[in-house]
């Protein structure tokens, strides 16, 4: 792979996993733990949050695939972008598709018991830090 192709990719992919493990298993958490954040409040911070977060990995997703595919990557790191990249479209397209229909009614008022829903978001979070570690690392050894 072309050396320069394969820095702005790696460094795309470490930008990307810094948000990630910053604001899924940093931000999120403690936010809830904050003297006066309710849970709609809070739900309401994440939706902001996440749905910044969601675009900037799609760009950033574009940049790393575009990168990998004009540098000429291995089949290896090919195979870890194309992954990673197929694995955000389902988290947002899927898992917090149905995480914001249920968001909605509880910020309409309507009390409903704990989201099994944020336990897939959150193995989708843990999923992807370990495919772009793995994919940064394989950048790094090109």
């Amino acid at each position: 792979m072309n050396a320069t192709w394969a820095t702005t990719a790696g460094a795309m992919t470490f930008v990307w996993l810094g948000m990630v493990v910053a604001i899924s298993f940093l931000e999120t958490p403690l936010k809830f733990r904050a003297p006066g954040v309710t849970v709609p409040i809070g739900l309401g911070i994440g939706r902001l949050v996440f749905r910044a977060l969601n675009r900037v990995e799609a760009v950033l997703a574009a940049v790393v695939l575009a990168a990998v595919l004009a540098g000429g990557a291995s089949a290896g790191v090919l195979g870890l972008a194309l992954a990673v990249v197929v694995l955000l479209a389902v988290q947002v397209g899927v898992v917090r598709r149905r995480l914001s229909r249920r968001s909605d009614r509880v910020l309409a008022g309507e009390q409903l018991p704990r989201s099994r829903g944020h336990l897939a978001y959150v193995a989708f979070e843990v999923a992807k830090v370990a495919l772009l570690v793995a994919l940064g690392v394989a950048l790094l050894a090109v």
